[in-house]
């Protein structure tokens, strides 16, 4: 259960959520509409941090500490896929 009230950080953990899930649509609308591969790809990767972070933020909003560590997986392999993409787009041209 999320207790924003509780925590002196609570209303700030809400708006970070909310800013980050109106981030989380404009990646996706990027996803779907970008006028090029990388572009894309860019795109996947932003959408693969801000889901991390919303991880990181619901931990902290549930006072939950195991979710960091899976937040911090996804992250790293979001960037690993966007340097494999890039290495494959150098190999390429």
């Amino acid at each position: 259960m999320i207790a924003f009230d509780a925590a002196p950080l609570g209303p700030a953990v809400a708006t970070a959520l909310v800013m980050l899930g109106v981030a989380l649509v404009c990646g996706l609308i990027r996803v779907l509409r970008g006028p090029s591969l990388p572009d894309r790809v860019g795109a996947l990767d932003f959408i693969g941090v801000l889901t991390a972070g919303t991880m990181i933020l619901y931990g902290i909003a549930t006072d939950e500490p195991l979710l960091l560590r899976p937040a911090i997986v996804l992250a790293l392999i979001a960037f690993l896929g966007t340097v494999a993409f890039a290495h494959y787009l150098e190999r390429t041209h």
